[in-house]
């Protein structure tokens, strides 16, 4: 057996195990943030994936990968959230959530601003959603809203693992490159949440473009060839998913399998145990980033609300700043 647990044993999130933030009682979460004080936000979407994989999908790929994460570091996970902020060419699709981004980035604002009163101070938006061009908005509005010594990094699951998303003919597993719902993504949920996947109803689609130099110029999903313009950098040249993909599947879904993913899951998790580990190492509990190099506001000013809740003199993060 393995250092993961690949598939795992289903999921956490309706389970009193001590992961999920929503799970614990208040006495539970002091007890918690004393050991280890960061939180994993998983940031997915609702969406199209085909007749063969649940609307939740890029969920329930961030879910599973933090709480075997968590199991391994006892960091502390939130509940997801479940609906995300969408390209112009996810538009349409029936079941795809479309969130506009001045709603996203204030939801995503606003639960960091929570979970740094509530003593977590360190955090990681662990996404798995074409949205990574948003997210970032919403880090920096924190940061400069509240301009409070934080820890807060996003890691999109699909960058940290560039060269295990290869083709054949390049070394890697895979047919085909990486868009959505196809024979990349589904394997990944194969070795995920297997149970969820119903492959005898997988089908294929044939992806195209209006450009006929497009493999030269635009990126696919994750932005993983590295070409000169990001898959989301573009309208007008690639055809709206409703039109041209409606069963909700852009490649060859049939391809996928478990195998093909394994290798690339677990150094994604070694990633990620590895960057909580490496967080803590540099704060451990109850210390955060100093002061003098990450706000302009000054010491005495900042130290009641650097406190734990309800420790005297403690004050809450909203006489700072409420977003109105």
């Amino acid at each position: 057996m393995g250092k993961w647990q690949i598939p795992p044993e289903g999921g956490h999130m309706d389970r009193p195990t001590g992961i999920y933030f929503q799970n614990m009682t208040g006495k539970q979460v002091m007890e918690r943030l004393k050991q280890n004080d960061l939180i994993i936000i998983p940031v997915g979407a609702t969406e199209a994936h085909g007749p063969h994989a649940p609307y939740g999908e890029d969920v329930f790929l961030v879910t599973r990968m933090a709480e075997q994460v968590a199991l391994r570091t006892g960091c502390t996970v939130s509940q997801p959230l479940w609906f995300g902020s969408h390209p112009y060419h996810h538009m349409g699709m029936p079941g795809t959530i479309v969130v506009p981004e001045d709603v996203f980035v204030g939801m995503l604002t606003a639960i960091i601003a929570g979970f740094w009163n509530a003593g977590f101070r360190k955090q990681i938006i662990l996404n798995g959603h074409g949205q990574e061009y948003v997210i970032p908005i919403a880090i920096h509005r924190f940061a400069k809203t509240y301009k409070v010594p934080a820890v807060i990094v996003n890691v999109n699951w699909y960058h940290a693992i560039p060269d295990h998303f290869k083709l054949k003919s390049e070394g890697g597993p895979y047919e085909t490159h990486f868009i959505h719902g196809d024979e990349v993504e589904t394997s990944w949920s194969l070795a995920l949440f297997p149970e969820f996947i119903r492959m005898e109803d997988a089908v294929d689609t044939e992806p195209y473009s209006f450009l006929p130099t497009d493999s030269e110029h635009i990126d696919k999903a994750g932005n993983l060839l590295r070409k000169p313009i990001a898959w989301y950098a573009q309208v007008g040249l690639r055809p709206i998913e409703v039109k041209a993909y409606q069963p909700g599947v852009v490649g060859k879904a049939t391809l996928a399998s478990a195998e093909k993913a394994k290798p690339g899951v677990e150094q994604l998790l070694d990633y990620l145990e590895k960057l909580v580990r490496d967080i803590l190492e540099a704060f451990p509990p109850g210390k955060l980033p100093p002061l003098e190099g990450v706000t302009e506001r000054e010491r005495e000013m900042l130290e009641p609300y650097l406190k734990m809740p309800f420790e005297p003199g403690w004050r809450s993060l909203y006489e700072l700043h409420y977003p109105m």
